[in-house]
């Protein structure tokens, strides 16, 4: 039957899954008036070059950039080049700096809200390091990014983790690249949960002791940051940082598993948004913030709460595979022709993962072409070795 499939679980034994054959609303999509929603993007591999994907791959330029036009027709911003586009992990500074330029500009094309990841990634990682070498880096992408006319999101730097000596290194770092920028910049900080070489990032491995050299930083140079993106998975740090921000520096949640509370937000604030799940559940988020705007919290509620398994799921550890599941949930929903990826990330997760990733995105409505999902799914569990 057409609406049901065979799927492994653990240890081998198959069981049939009946699809619910539930979907999202029909939305009319507009730009949000509540809050800021950018979704970090991935980007899709070429699989015809032939070259070697673990150090050479290349990127499918239509298929890569009609996705971020989806994107922007459910009316969210894309946060480009960031660790969703596996920067840093397949992705490098020549082949970012193309994606950069050519999303910046699409995005003027249609209106559409860009943001993008400016790093170090271009040094050498076996090269001796110095603080200057990291500034120049950093000044070397940040330039980049605003002569092609795009925000910056200046992202943590596995470089400057390894080289700093105390926490005012950090401080002394970020204020050079934060005089002389021109507009305002995100920063980013990126738990070691995501990455661990930025393990100790701000100089402390006790939080509270990094939140406090962060927090420094940012009122330091409070006229030069639109806002902070965290991605530390703790729900609770996020508002106790979100409750410190000056009023005129935004907080961006980068956390995977408590958007909707963070999102929807207390007495005393809300966060606004730069998710890497927001990619995969594109279509429900924009329906989700569209309720918001509305002042429909209930269906705001039913809509995220919803997509949180899925998210979870994805983003387990080790958590620097979610973009495993963000890319085969691309591939379910038809955004693209083929299940590979840069560096070859497409074996990061097992079938189980991927049978239950299945299962949790019918569950959330969010497989817009049943069929076309049951086929594709049939597919990778075939190269698995399940019969249908």
């Amino acid at each position: 039957m057409a609406n049901q499939l065979k799927l492994p679980q653990r240890g081998g034994a198959l069981y049939t899954h009946s699809l619910t054959g539930q979907s999202l609303p029909d939305v009319t999509y507009r730009p949000f008036t509540k809050r800021i929603a950018f979704s970090a993007a991935h980007v899709v591999a070429d699989p015809f070059q032939g070259q070697d994907p673990l150090n050479h791959s290349v990127i499918d330029w239509e298929a890569t950039l009609q996705y971020r036009h989806y994107l922007w027709s459910q009316g969210l911003g894309v946060a480009e080049a960031m660790d969703t586009a596996q920067r840093g992990m397949g992705l490098n500074w020549e082949t970012a700096k193309e994606l950069i330029s050519k999303s910046v500009a699409e995005a003027k094309t249609v209106g559409g809200r860009i943001a993008c990841g400016a790093g170090t990634d271009h040094l050498s990682p076996n090269a001796p390091m110095q603080l200057e070498d990291v500034v120049e880096a950093y000044r070397t992408q940040c330039s980049y990014i605003e002569g092609v006319g795009g925000q910056i999101i200046l992202m943590a730097s596995r470089a400057l983790a390894a080289c700093v000596t105390s926490p005012d290194d950090y401080v002394y770092v970020y204020g050079k690249i934060l005089q002389e920028v021109s507009q305002p910049v995100i920063l980013h900080w990126l738990g070691d949960m995501f990455d661990p070489a930025l393990t100790g990032y701000w100089g402390h491995e006790d939080i509270d002791q990094a939140m406090a050299v962060c927090l420094r930083i940012i009122r330091e140079n409070e006229k030069k940051i639109d806002g902070i993106k965290i991605s530390l998975l703790d729900k609770q740090r996020e508002i106790e940082m979100r409750r410190l921000l000056p009023e005129t520096v935004n907080m961006y949640t980068g956390d995977d598993f408590n958007y909707p509370d963070l999102i929807q937000g207390d007495e005393q604030g809300y966060s606004h948004a730069l998710l890497g799940i927001f990619d995969a559940i594109a279509p429900a988020a924009a329906a989700a913030l569209q309720a918001l705007d509305q002042g429909d919290m209930k269906t705001y509620r039913t809509l995220l709460d919803k997509t949180v398994p899925i998210a979870r799921h994805i983003f387990q550890a080790p958590t620097y595979a979610y973009k495993t599941g963000i890319v085969f949930m691309a591939y379910l929903n038809g955004h693209q022709s083929h299940f590979r990826m840069v560096g070859g990330a497409e074996g990061w997760r097992s079938i189980i993962h991927l049978s239950e990733l299945f299962v949790l995105a019918d569950q959330a409505g969010l497989l817009v072409d049943q069929e076309l999902a049951v086929k594709r799914m049939k597919s990778v569990l075939a190269l698995a070795g399940v019969e249908s």
